[in-house]
């Protein structure tokens, strides 16, 4: 179990983190409103008491000047966890002062999270409260649309779907129209739209498609604490992606992920606004502070939060 004093000081990264990424809101710079979410965020990693180790971050070592897959953050005293960092989720939203820019992290117990390389990821969500393995990558999408309508004593076209809007989904949006299934399309930031399916509040259904590998892993800490169903499998592309799995310790390059299989012990998971979206507002300059909302989820604890906190600058 993760002591649950560490839930705060997480929460404070990513506050930090966002407000770092919020100075450069509508500048059309997203390298810069990384590096500045990037550097807050290490920054106040750095003093937690916790041998920490980032297992997803902002690339490999020889592509990320800070927060690296297997950097050693904190103060080196502690317990030891595994930290995956996303310091700005929505680098377009930020830049163009769009909805929906987050920061957002989740740590685990030392061993316990997936350490997905920086790749593709196929993946399918739905909400909490249905039959286990209800659905499965290897069916067709009429068939988990069938499954999930009949779970849930309704008809297709009464559900909506959550889907990325790229030409790679091309296929999955025409058999979702051929059930009139409403589609809500997102343009970014997929963690977000996977945890969409378990809240009330966006009446989504069902998450389908391919997004960042990083971000599965992500939005699957969020819904192990929130009771949601989710699979997922990498989708490498060539041997240099397959070489990458495999320096990270993945041998089955086609194995199918669900939740337990990507987070496997209690787990901590927070974001933070940096521009107003469905779920959080985005931060407020007030001159010598900032004003941020952020939620949080601590699985063991059952904590389940959201707060706006006034932070000094």
């Amino acid at each position: 179990m993760i002591d649950p004093k560490f839930l705060n000081k997480f929460v404070r990264v990513c506050e930090r983190a966002a407000f770092g990424a919020s100075k450069f809101r509508g500048k059309n710079d997203k390298i810069a409103a990384d590096q500045s979410a990037v550097d807050e965020m290490r920054s106040e990693l750095n003093k937690i008491d916790m041998k920490g180790k980032v297992v997803i971050g902002e690339g490999e070592m020889d592509e990320a000047p800070m927060l690296f897959i297997g950097e050693e953050i904190g103060t080196g005293r502690g317990e030891e966890l595994e930290i995956a960092v996303d310091p700005l989720e929505g680098t377009n939203f930020a830049a163009k002062n769009l909805p929906n820019a987050i920061s957002v992290l989740a740590v685990g117990e030392k061993g316990t999270l997936l350490s997905a390389p920086d790749t593709y990821m196929e993946k399918i969500a739905v909400g909490a409260g249905l039959p286990k393995n209800i659905i499965d990558l290897d069916n067709s999408v009429e068939r988990n649309i069938k499954l999930l309508a009949d779970a849930k004593n309704t008809k297709p076209d009464k559900l909506t779907a959550c889907v990325l809007k790229r030409p790679r989904h091309d296929k999955i949006v025409s058999s979702l129209k051929s059930m009139s299934v409403k589609i809500n399309f997102i343009q970014d930031g997929d963690v977000t739209g996977v945890i969409s399916v378990v809240d009330p509040k966006t009446s989504i259904d069902i998450y389908l498609g391919i997004g960042g590998g990083p971000e599965g892993v992500l939005a699957a800490a969020a819904l192990d604490c929130l009771g949601g169903q989710m699979q997922t499998r990498l989708v490498l592309n060539n041997s240099n992606e397959v070489n990458r799995a495999k320096k990270l310790g993945i041998t089955d390059i086609k194995k199918k992920y669900n939740i337990d299989d990507m987070v496997k012990g209690d787990v901590i998971f927070c974001a933070s606004g940096v521009t107003d979206g469905d779920m959080l507002r985005g931060v407020k300059d007030k001159g010598d502070s900032f004003e941020v909302s952020s939620f949080f989820l601590h699985k063991s604890q059952k904590v389940y939060k959201k707060n706006t906190s006034i932070v000094k600058k």
